[in-house]
């Protein structure tokens, strides 16, 4: 079998998941993990700051760096929890609605494009690929810890 770690790197180049900005929306650069917190808290039904923080298994420290960075941009504001005002819930403002909303078309336009040289059968086999791997990441215990 080949070296899985060969594709995987192609992918991720490919995918330009090492740029250091995902994409620029009007006047803003969004880094890649930024684009990550706002389709988190797009998705996710009043997350708290915690809950973003682990399903991105990011440090608190430097999840509230992040999420500083996009409420200066005027993307996400930060509400105490009235029944326990050291939780923070984090929601989208209309700015970052509407950021949030032209990534996620631009990702489907690219993902569109990149699938429209594929037949249904090679489509199909791919997503189920995907989630092979992703089911199988999660049984990992090397999964989302740091190298090292």
């Amino acid at each position: 079998m080949q070296n899985p770690r060969e594709p995987l790197q192609i992918m991720v180049r490919r995918f330009g998941l090492l740029d250091k900005n995902c994409c620029t929306v009007g006047e803003h650069e969004i880094s890649l993990i930024q684009s990550h917190i706002l389709y988190e808290i797009d998705h996710q039904h009043e997350p708290s700051m915690q809950q973003i923080a682990e399903t991105l298994a990011m440090d608190i420290t430097t999840f509230s760096r992040q999420v500083q960075t996009l409420i200066k941009k005027n993307l996400v504001q930060k509400t105490p929890l009235p029944e326990d005002r050291r939780v923070y819930i984090l929601s989208l403002t209309d700015e970052g609605e509407f950021v949030t909303t032209a990534i996620d078309h631009r990702m489907n336009a690219h993902l569109d494009e990149v699938f429209s040289f594929m037949t249904d059968t090679e489509k199909e086999t791919v997503m189920q690929s995907i989630k092979l791997l992703n089911e199988s990441m999660l049984k990992s215990k090397m999964c989302c810890t740091p190298l090292g």
